[in-house]
């Protein structure tokens, strides 16, 4: 009986070790044959063709008129975003958050945001979610936080400053679209600062609706709040204007 025992705790513990074995952790940086490293990415031209692979962080609702949608995409050394991708209603539900892809088109770049144009989108097997990156340090540099352009990033402890409208001289928390011209349901638009610099931030509702928490809590806001937040490092006419995905006032 001993025996038996002991035998069937061997085949145990081999069995064990197989699946151990198997169970390699994702090279998240593993590029195939052709595709560029996020360093290559940096270093090519604009205007040039590029092919790339990473992790879809976050993806912009399916724009049924135009038959497209614009992807967050990073790997562990840098981040992308895809404008406005061309699919089907049926490839765009089979790219998932956290899911990998193949993306193939033209390095572009447009007010400062550097991003890939006139792509295709290829489905591989991977799996990675991102954790945001906290910049705050480099929030009063520009130099320093183009850096972390496209990746999702933390930044904290920062108050929120009054925007106002065209001859209004009324201050608000934020605005429906960037010049309040909107209504509930627009583009959310609100000023961040960290005492010195101030940046307008945006909630992207093709990426965050006005039924998400996000959106909730930024209408929730009241000029003078101190807030946490997270999202998309974007950049428009030469600032940052990062893509919102969180907001938490303390």
């Amino acid at each position: 009986m001993k025996k038996i025992v002991s035998v069937l705790l061997l085949l145990v513990l081999a069995l064990s070790c197989t699946l151990v074995s198997c169970e390699k952790e994702e090279d998240i940086n593993a590029k195939s044959e052709g595709v560029l490293t996020y360093a290559q990415y940096c270093d090519a031209a604009l205007d040039s063709d590029v092919v790339i692979e990473g992790y879809v962080q976050g993806k912009q609702i399916y724009n049924t008129q135009y038959g497209n949608t614009s992807l967050y995409i990073q790997d562990g050394d840098g981040a992308y975003f895809v404008y406005r991708l061309a699919c089907t209603q049926a490839e765009y539900d089979k790219i998932k958050v956290g899911g990998k892809v193949k993306i193939s088109g033209t390095k572009s770049e447009w007010g400062g945001e550097v991003e890939i144009v006139d792509a295709t989108c290829e489905v591989l097997t991977g799996e990675y979610i991102a954790k945001a990156t906290d910049a705050t340090a480099a929030f009063g540099n520009k130099d320093n936080l183009i850096k972390y352009q496209n990746q999702l990033v933390a930044l904290k402890g920062l108050k929120v400053v009054a925007s106002t409208k065209k001859d209004d001289t009324t201050e608000y928390a934020f605005l429906y679209n960037w010049d309040g011209s909107g209504e509930k349901g627009s583009d959310l638009y609100f000023n961040v600062s960290d005492g010195t610099t101030t940046y307008q931030f945006c909630v992207e509702t093709d990426l965050c609706g006005k039924d998400t928490d996000v959106y909730k809590a930024v209408e929730a806001l009241k000029v003078g709040a101190t807030i946490d937040l997270e999202g998309f490092l974007f950049w428009y006419e030469g600032n940052p204007n990062p893509h919102v995905t969180k907001v938490t006032a303390k």
